[in-house]
Parts: C-alpha cells; sequence; structure tokens
C-alpha cells in the first residue's frame, strides 16, 4: 500500500507541475525580471519598473503620458527625479555598490558617458532594427555622442545646437545683412558697437569652463579640435586664431564684466536690448522672445552659426539621453520603456511643447514646429545636417579639461599672451588625456 500511495503522489505531483508550466506559457519559463502572464500581448505585465531622471521639461512632460505606457503595456513605472548633480551622484553611488535596483536612467551624454561606459555600467543596445521605432530617424549627430566604439549605449531625447541670434530692427535700421561667415559677423560687430550709449556689438559666455562649449563652434569653423587621435590640439595655428577672434570680439566688442558672464548673464543683457548679436545655445530662445524676461521680445532674429575659415560646423548635442543599468534585471521591459519615450509620436508631443528633440522627421511636422518660431526650426534643420556632436573634449575628467581650455580664453578675451597661454594649456591638456589611457 505504501509503494502504491507513494506511485499516486508522484504522479500527482507530475500533473500538477504540467498543469503550472502550461499555466505558464506552453512550458517557457518567464524571462528574468519577466512576470508570468497568459496575456501574449502584453509579455512583461507585472513587471515594475524603476528610471530615475532629471528635473527637466522633458521628464516633466513624459512623466504626464506614463499611465499610457503602463496600461498599453501592463509595466509599472517608479519615477523618481532629482537635481542634475544629486542625480549623477545618486546614480554614481549606487553603480559603484552593484546595485541593480535601477533599470533605466537620464544620462548627459557628454558629462558622463565616458566614465559610465568605461566602467560598464551601460547595456549595449543592439535591438534598434524595429522598422515602427524607427532608429535611423534620430539625427547622426544626436546619436554621435551615444556611440562608443562603435556601440550605441543610449537613446537622444533633448537636443541643442549652437545658433546666432540677431536684432532684426537694428540690422534692418542700418542695413546690415545677416552676417552668414565670422568675419561678416566681426565686421557688423565693430559697427554696431556703441559703448558710449551703453549698446555692444556682441556678446556670449566669457567665464572660464562655461565659456569652452560656446567656444567649440567658432574652433570647428576655423579648423582646430580639442584634440586628434589622442593628442591636445589647442595650440595648433586654428586653434589658436579661433581663441584670439573669440577673445577679440568679446574684448572689443562686448559688454563690461564679460569674463563673469555664463549663460543667464549673456542672455540677460541681450534681453534688456544692449546687445547685437549673441551666441549661445538654441534651447535658451524662449527667455528671449518672452515679453516678460526680454524687452526685445518682437525684435529678436534666429541664424545659422556663422562659417569660419574651414567651413561651418556648429556644436549639434544631445544634452540629455536615457541608458540601461548594465545589472538591471529587466533590460527588455526597460528596453520597452525607452522605445516606447522616444517614439514619433512622444518626441512630437513632447516638442510640440517647446524641447527640441532628435528626431528629424518631427522637425519636418507642424505639430513638431508649431512652438518655436518658423526662422528658428530653419535654423535647427540645416543645423542638423552639418553639426558636430560635441561642444567640449570628449574626456571622462571634462570638467578639468575644460578649466585648462578655459584659462586660454579668458587670456585671449584679457588681451594677454594667447599663444603663450594655448601652448602652456596643450602641455596640461596632455598630460590630462595621458592619464586616462593608463
Amino acid at each position: 500500500m505504501k509503494a502504491k500511495n507513494h506511485v499516486s503522489l508522484l504522479v500527482l505531483s507530475l500533473l500538477l507541475s504540467s498543469a503550472m508550466l502550461t499555466a505558464c506559457g506552453g512550458g517557457k519559463a518567464p524571462a528574468e525580471g519577466q512576470a508570468a502572464t497568459g496575456d501574449s500581448k502584453k509579455p512583461f505585465a507585472g513587471v515594475t519598473l524603476r528610471i530615475v531622471g532629471a528635473n527637466h521639461p522633458w521628464t516633466e512632460g513624459i512623466k504626464t503620458k506614463i499611465p499610457e505606457f503602463e496600461k498599453e503595456t501592463g509595466i509599472k513605472v517608479n519615477l523618481e527625479q532629482y537635481f542634475e548633480d544629486q542625480l549623477t551622484q545618486k546614480i554614481t553611488v549606487e553603480f559603484t555598490s552593484g546595485s541593480s535596483s535601477i533599470d533605466a536612467f537620464m544620462i548627459r551624454p557628454l558629462q558622463e558617458a565616458k566614465m559610465f561606459v568605461q566602467n560598464g555600467w551601460i547595456s549595449e543596445l543592439t535591438k534598434t532594427n524595429d522598422t515602427n521605432w524607427d532608429y535611423n530617424d534620430f539625427t547622426k549627430a544626436s546619436t554621435s555622442s551615444l556611440i562608443q566604439n562603435n556601440k550605441l549605449y543610449g537613446i537622444p531625447t533633448v537636443t541643442e545646437r549652437e545658433i546666432l541670434y540677431y536684432r532684426k530692427d537694428i540690422l534692418e535700421k542700418n542695413n546690415i545683412s545677416v552676417p552668414k561667415t565670422l568675419d561678416e559677423l566681426k565686421q557688423a560687430a565693430e559697427k554696431l558697437n556703441n559703448p558710449k550709449n551703453d549698446f555692444y556689438g556682441f556678446v556670449s559666455r566669457g567665464q572660464r569652463s562655461p565659456a569652452v562649449t560656446q567656444f567649440s563652434s567658432f574652433l570647428y569653423g576655423m579648423g582646430g579640435d580639442f584634440m586628434a587621435d589622442g593628442k591636445a590640439t589647442i595650440d595648433t595655428p586654428e586653434a589658436i586664431k579661433a581663441f584670439k577672434y573669440y577673445g577679440d570680439m568679446l574684448k572689443n566688442y562686448g559688454p563690461q564684466g564679460v569674463l563673469n558672464m555664463s549663460w543667464p548673464q549673456a542672455s540677460g543683457i541681450f534681453s534688456q536690448g544692449k546687445v547685437a548679436f549673441y551666441s549661445d545655445a538654441d534651447s535658451i530662445y524662449p527667455n528671449l522672445i518672452d515679453p516678460k524676461k526680454s524687452t526685445v521680445a518682437d525684435k529678436v532674429g534666429f541664424a545659422l552659426f556663422p562659417s569660419g575659415d574651414k567651413g561651418q560646423s556648429p556644436y549639434n548635442v544631445t544634452s540629455w539621453g536615457l541608458a540601461i543599468n548594465a545589472k538591471s534585471k529587466q533590460q527588455e521591459a526597460a528596453w520597452e520603456f525607452i522605445k516606447w519615450a522616444t517614439n514619433k509620436q512622444n518626441v512630437t508631443a513632447l516638442q510640440a511643447t517647446g524641447i527640441p528633440g532628435p528626431r528629424q522627421s518631427v522637425w519636418n511636422t507642424e505639430e513638431g514646429k508649431k512652438n518655436f518660431p518658423a526662422e528658428l526650426v530653419d535654423v535647427i534643420s540645416k543645423s542638423n545636417e552639418i553639426g558636430k556632436g560635441y561642444d567640449r573634449p570628449l574626456l571622462i575628467n571634462v570638467g578639468p579639461a575644460r578649466d585648462i581650455i578655459g584659462d586660454v580664453i579668458v587670456t585671449a578675451i584679457s588681451g594677454g599672451d594667447v599663444d603663450k597661454a594655448a601652448k602652456e594649456a596643450n602641455r596640461a591638456f596632455q598630460e590630462l588625456i595621458n592619464k586616462e589611457k593608463k
């Protein structure tokens, strides 16, 4: 009897196991981090994702749409938001400890991506051949800063380019055409500069570190770059010419106190109606055309960044992207979230609120253009075609690198020995590059 009972129990156990496997989907176990479900249309139903992001208009915009994603996929999203520096600190601490609790996160490609990839904290993204999602629609410049060693580590969400802002009324009054070259910009700034009447020809960032990003487009236009093949190149003839041009423009035609100006101060003096030309990121434009913030709101023009001796290469960068934690146990579900957040419909919806996105097709739609001045849309579209995907050195220690390069900019604005400063800075910059090679 005992033997019969044992066999009966064994058979009953096998039957129960078979029934349970069938309930889980024909005997196939659910993927790691994926809940078992009989709904083939929602393969990730029951999964909860932890998404960590920045306090940014893009995050606020996508947050309102997350309920749609949850209903569509069955995935629960827990979104956390932090100030930029807090975000970096939090992610760094958790990733250093090997935590797998963060699934996807916002990243600044030109600030942290290189270090995060080197440390093995980001998953490579390989499934980009979804035709409905259309990876090829992202501009080349927007994805370039998220590619390392020919591998993709993130998807862009927010972009910006350096452009030239100008006073339409002032140029019309003085019969001056919108400058298309840096030489023409210098001539126009010189003609319009009138410091006795508290009016200036040109303004941009003059603070040591913040100035580097805006200087980059001048550097590229002169045929220079920060580095090439692991070698510092900020003392080349092209680079020195760019330093001198930028320094002379701010020294000779800029307002007092320009060495203390980052974008809030520079845009502020332009908004007060005291400057003819202003070069900076296109993302700043809302401050310049808002009547509550600008006395020249209806007089602001937008132009493509002017050509230098060697052509026209304004920076066209991704300020924010989305990436997946390499230790996440729910990477497939995290990828579903990223694809959803960056699909054409959502990029269009967020861009309609004034957030410049990375998809070129969206810039060709009425919805994607409606909250941007028509002249600016044209400038952005052309910049997308010719822009360079970085506005600072592509190093892990990008902060110290910007300080080194910024010293030369300060020297140029102050009227010092630019050649000497550039050579000294190049040596220091090369030492920094060499340290990262070890």
